[in-house]
């Protein structure tokens, strides 16, 4: 069965991919969740995180935007000290800043689902790349949705790291044609 070649690092990347990566989510708190693993992962692996997102669900209240968005600074220096996350200052600060702008999109919106995939209008973008080489790590669209969420206050969102929560969340296919989830995934669309 052929995969995307970045499946072949990890047993943990694999199952992400097999069965998570670019699969269209529209469940709030699990959007949240991606959100705040994307901003972590930035300039690490996304095996280290996938490797720490059990520790991760646990320090975060499961990724519950109203329980996170109530941390003081208590909580973060208390979260700083957690082995099983990445223990970096500004990016657990931003995951605490996300919840309250998440919640507050949430109340402008009706839901975060809502606001994040109008801006493919509901609907997967459907790439055709051939090679892992060929995928982008930002685009024009990722960079207009990193301006609109710094806009609102989120951090940890650039246009990378927002390209790769879109790929994430499965408003591009990005696996290649030759995977085997590209045509699944294209077919539910």
């Amino acid at each position: 069965m052929i995969k995307c070649r970045w499946t072949s690092f990890s047993a943990s990347e694999e199952l992400y991919h097999d069965s998570e990566w670019g699969v269209p989510l529209h469940d709030d708190q699990k959007l949240f969740e991606y959100l705040i693993l994307e901003g972590a992962q930035a300039g690490l692996s996304w095996r280290t995180i996938l490797e720490k997102r059990q520790a991760y669900r646990l320090a975060f209240d499961d990724f519950d935007p109203k329980q996170v968005a109530l941390y003081d600074q208590a909580r973060v220096e208390a979260l700083l000290t957690n082995p099983g996350i990445v223990r970096n200052r500004l990016k657990v600060s931003a995951a605490v800043l996300n919840a309250r702008a998440f919640l507050t999109v949430q109340q402008q919106f009706g839901s975060f689902d809502d606001y994040i995939w109008h801006f493919v209008d509901g609907q997967p973008i459907q790439n055709q790349w051939r090679s892992h080489a060929e995928l982008p790590a930002y685009t024009a669209l990722s960079e207009q949705i990193s301006r609109d969420l710094q806009q609102r206050g989120f951090k940890f969102v650039g246009r990378t790291i927002c390209y790769a929560f879109m790929q994430a969340i499965g408003m591009v296919n990005d696996h290649t044609i030759d995977c085997f989830r590209y045509s699944e995934l294209k077919s539910q669309t």
